[in-house]
């Protein structure tokens, strides 16, 4: 019986050691919760990054197989002076001149598709990248999350450099281009620069904290129609 009692005396923890125990494990929990929720905001921001630069991409795409239709069947590269400056760009073409379903004379760009104008719309939100097709009176967004839209035009073909500030963050155009800019309307090369917007992730001195950044992405087209007036 006392050999019972003594075993009963000695077996568990004490109040003080369960406490300690406790404090270490809520301790660990704690360091283990945050480096999750740490993770879970880089993979977050991973995750926009890569859609909002396959989203200006795909835009970058489009307009570049259009721009690169400028000036089709006219006499002159396609780009409307007057509409087109650093920040919107007009181009025109006459896709149709040889379709008997729908004939058009030369210098004509009447059907849908063969006058657009790209432009930013910005709102409070995000500012969108905008198609407007004139003659058919629509507008298509063909991206989002967007920081601006940069056009510049040359007589021909040039390279250039990506720039960033002191703290390393793009500012989203190009420079120290090999040859001086033209006016849009004689132009046949064209750089065009989209800045892509990523916002912060996470607040300010916590752990996975991700600053709001820039994404610049690039496509250089030639106007291989800009010179057919003088063949």
């Amino acid at each position: 019986m006392n050999r019972l009692k003594q075993q009963g005396a000695t077996a568990g923890f004490s109040i003080v050691e369960l406490l300690i125990a406790m404090t270490i494990t809520l301790i660990l929990m704690g360091f283990a919760t945050s480096l999750l929720a740490a993770g879970f905001r880089i993979r977050n921001r991973g995750n926009a990054v890569s859609d909002a630069a396959a989203d200006g991409q795909r835009a970058l795409n489009i307009m570049s197989r259009e721009i690169a239709n400028a000036g089709f069947n006219l006499v002159t590269n396609g780009v409307v002076a007057g509409d087109s400056d650093a920040s919107h760009l007009r181009i025109r073409s006459n896709l149709n001149k040889y379709d008997t379903t729908s004939p058009g004379a030369r210098n004509a760009a009447t059907d849908a598709g063969e006058d657009l104008l790209y432009f930013v719309n910005p709102s409070d939100e995000t500012d969108y990248l905008v198609r407007y097709d004139i003659n058919a009176n629509r507008k298509t967004v063909l991206a989002n999350r967007l920081s601006g839209l940069r056009v510049h035009y040359f007589s021909q073909r040039v390279t250039y450099d990506t720039t960033a500030d002191a703290n390393g963050v793009t500012n989203c155009d190009v420079s120290n281009f090999s040859s001086g800019e033209v006016a849009p309307n004689l132009a046949s090369y064209l750089v065009i620069a989209v800045c892509v917007r990523i916002p912060a992730f996470g607040t300010p001195n916590s752990d996975g904290y991700q600053p709001a950044s820039n994404v610049l992405l690039v496509s250089d087209v030639s106007l291989r129609n800009a010179n057919l007036a003088a063949y």
